[in-house]
């Protein structure tokens, strides 16, 4: 206990000095410093939410909600979640991303929007276009290239490998081990 309460005091002072945006801690929901732009790291314990965070976000036993990121998102037992815009790499237990990312999301289950790059996870599903997806379930409303156990997908402009493969627009809407794009032939 009493190491944490002088790691907590540590945090706090860090936060009070003159680069108050390029730190933040945020506790439950309650921000120090409070501002809602951060340029360099951000801690959250349990909750925390910040609008436009760009550099490093630590998110411990949290969920760590943004509206705009740029840069390394990282869910230790905890969630990432960004409303509108995301670049960089994201990992954790969950990627909650709404808006439009580049880049790579990897975590056990990633829900995703638009996705102009690349998602890692068990459970990849996406309400829009993703690039590359590798999971053992992948679902999207249209994809380039899926690769995992069960993939499915409205509109395949490319290639899917997996042990179930539906697409309306596969040279077969299912099909085992493989679907192409079938407006190709």
């Amino acid at each position: 206990m009493k190491r944490m309460k002088i790691l907590l005091g540590m945090l706090f002072l860090l936060s009070s000095m003159s680069f108050a945006t390029g730190f933040q801690f945020n506790f439950a929901g309650n921000q120090v410093p409070e501002s809602e732009d951060v340029s360099g790291l951000r801690l959250n314990l349990f909750y925390g939410k910040t609008a436009n965070v760009s550099g490093v976000d630590f998110n411990l036993v949290a969920l760590g909600e943004t509206d705009n990121f740029k840069g390394l998102q990282f869910g230790f037992i905890g969630a990432n979640k960004v409303n509108n815009s995301f670049t960089g790499l994201g990992m954790g237990i969950v990627n909650l991303h709404k808006g439009d990312s580049k880049g790579v999301l990897w975590g056990l289950v990633n829900m995703s929007n638009d996705v102009k790059g690349v998602q890692l996870g068990g459970v990849n599903y996406s309400t829009g276009r993703t690039t590359v997806d590798f999971g053992l379930v992948n679902i999207s409303q249209g994809t380039t290239f899926q690769m995992g156990l069960v993939n499915m997908t409205d509109d395949l402009t490319g290639v899917q490998l997996g042990l179930v493969n539906i697409a309306k627009t596969g040279f077969l809407p299912i099909f085992p081990f493989f679907n192409i794009d079938g407006r190709i032939f």
